[in-house]
């Protein structure tokens, strides 16, 4: 069984392993320390995940199996979110990434004023994009060469819901 819940200090040892395999961080912020320390992730846990952001873990069957959040904008934008997310490799297509997308982003339309969740995804991550797509989110468009992940440049596709076109398709 998945669920969402906040991250604990129990957590801390789970995130360095995660957050230092490669191929788990290849498309993820260059904001993430690597390597990823125990430090890193207590400051992760007690600080970094409540700065402007709502943030769960996702945990399956008593595991933590990866981390999902939204990125709280402000003024004209205080409607809207951008949604992050990683999962450990070995619950790699296991559907993990896209119930937890689905259960997060009705979470969140229930319980806040958002009523706009965007993603912009690397055009190289063909995960991502099917966990969007499969998610309910629209491909609004292509920000070319708009990202740059190992030296090299890279498209991004941004994908968005809202609460009202979620509402129209339920």
């Amino acid at each position: 069984m998945l669920k969402l819940r906040p991250l604990t200090i129990d957590d801390k040892d789970a995130l360095v392993n995660y957050l230092n395999d490669a191929s788990v961080t290849q498309y993820l912020s260059s904001n993430i320390p690597s390597p990823y320390t125990q430090e890193d992730a207590i400051w992760f846990i007690t600080k970094g995940s409540l700065e402007n952001a709502m943030v769960r873990a996702i945990e399956r069957n008593g595991k933590l199996c990866g981390v999902i959040g939204v990125y709280l904008k402000q003024a004209e934008y205080a409607h809207s979110a951008e949604i992050g997310y990683w999962i450990g490799k070995k619950f790699w297509q296991q559907g993990i990434a896209t119930t937890a997308v689905k259960l997060f982003v009705d979470d969140i339309f229930s319980k806040t004023q958002i009523s706009r969740i965007y993603n912009p995804v690397t055009s190289a991550n063909i995960g991502s994009i099917r966990v969007m797509e499969k998610a309910g989110f629209v491909r609004e468009g292509v920000l070319k060469q708009s990202v740059k992940h190992q030296g090299k440049l890279y498209d991004e596709y941004f994908y968005a819901i809202t609460k009202t076109f979620k509402s129209e398709g339920d």
